[in-house]
């Protein structure tokens, strides 16, 4: 049986971890969190970055 990978995204504040927790509860998964931080860890982009 192949495993299966979902992928969540949406922007903040719409209820991301609570689906992602009801979907890993149903089929017995697990959640695996990336954000846009670690994608562009090394380009600095915007105001604020973090250093």
């Amino acid at each position: 049986m192949k495993a299966k990978l979902i992928v969540i995204g949406g922007p903040t504040g719409v209820g991301k971890t609570a689906l992602s927790i009801k979907i890993a509860n149903e089929f017995n998964g697990e959640i695996i969190n990336g954000d846009s931080m670690q994608i562009y860890r090394s380009l600095n982009i915007g105001t604020a970055t973090p250093s």
